[in-house]
């Protein structure tokens, strides 16, 4: 039975699409299910088209037994956003609601993220997480997502490490005491060639020595991690003091080398991310941001650090004597 459907002597059927070795046209036409507009691929191969097609798809094809409600309801706005349809086309929204609903397993809503991947919709194409989400999907028994995989069969999927479930901070029974913290920060500090009291400075600004601090914006421990930044340098456990300061100050050693000692680019990049203070060449004109590096340069005073040198294998390192540092 055919999913898709073309005029003008366009090829009618899914299978007949995947049998293709030539090209095909894809006039304007809507899918009347999906409400999906496919826009003149004129001279698109049609492997290549189906792919996406396919992905698009998927939640048609997938069936809809035990599907969440609210997992499909979100997926349902995801799919909104991503097309245009009613509202304005926003990948980033899309995305993120694609990623909850995913969480929530709805099985569509993990194609359709690999969809986002394979074709690049919204951020660079990465085949890699493609193949990740519709490993997930294959799992739950998505017969497309299977396909895909068989096409792909020499390329190894990846874990999305922007897609996870929200963390849950530790009881408040877990929070360790200041003179503990600032003992491991005044351990770890200088196994990474940065000043202990900037190390200090900076937890006192994000989490107020709150080991279980949890930001809106999933930012986590005393440095407040978010899971990007915790996956960059290697953290396991978030919400391990100890490692938690040791990503943080891994950070730092990184920010402090990319911009050459310059504390208060620094402590900008660590607030508002590298991109932003390389784009405005200064602190971004961002109140929070302003503010924090305010902050911060009141109570630790000097604008100038030493660049460290380069440290492969510090975290690695500092990890293995994680807990000779637990007891010191």
């Amino acid at each position: 039975m055919s999913l898709v459907r073309y005029e003008n002597d366009c090829v009618h059927d899914t299978d007949e699409l995947i049998g293709s070795s030539g090209f095909c046209c894809l006039p304007l036409n809507r899918h009347h299910e999906q409400g999906i507009f496919v826009k003149e691929l004129t001279g698109v191969h049609c492997k290549t088209a189906l792919f996406g097609i396919l992905l698009a798809l998927s939640s048609v094809a997938s069936g809809t037994d035990g599907v969440n409600p609210e997992a499909a309801s979100l997926r349902q706005l995801a799919t909104r956003y991503e097309h245009g349809r009613g509202i304005k086309v926003d990948y980033k929204e899309a995305y993120r609601l694609y990623c909850k609903a995913a969480l929530l397993g709805d099985v569509p809503a993990a194609y359709n993220l690999g969809w986002m991947y394979f074709n690049g919709r919204g951020f660079q194409q990465n085949i890699g997480l493609a193949l990740g989400w519709f490993k997930r999907a294959a799992a739950a028994g998505d017969r497309f997502a299977t396909r895909m995989l068989g096409r792909y069969m020499g390329v190894a999927g990846e874990r999305d490490p922007y897609c996870r479930s929200p963390a849950t901070a530790p009881s408040d029974s877990a929070r360790p005491e200041n003179r503990t913290i600032e003992s491991w920060a005044r351990q770890i500090a200088p196994r990474f060639s940065i000043d202990p009291e900037l190390v200090l400075a900076v937890i006192q600004a994000e989490s107020g020595f709150n080991a279980i601090a949890l930001s809106h914006k999933n930012a986590q421990g005393l440095m407040q991690l978010i899971p990007a930044t915790a996956e960059r340098f290697g953290i396991k456990d978030v919400w391990d003091p100890i490692e938690n300061i040791i990503g943080g100050t891994a950070y730092l050693h990184w920010l402090m080398r990319h911009f050459a000692g310059n504390v208060k680019l620094v402590l900008a990049a660590y607030n508002a991310g590298e991109g932003a203070v390389e784009q405005y060449k200064d602190v971004p004109p961002y109140a929070e941001t302003q503010s924090y590096v305010r902050r911060i340069l009141t109570a630790y005073k000097k604008t100038i650090h030493p660049v460290p040198p380069d440290l492969p294998g510090a975290v690695r390192a500092t990890q293995r004597e994680l807990t000779a540092i637990a007891h010191l």
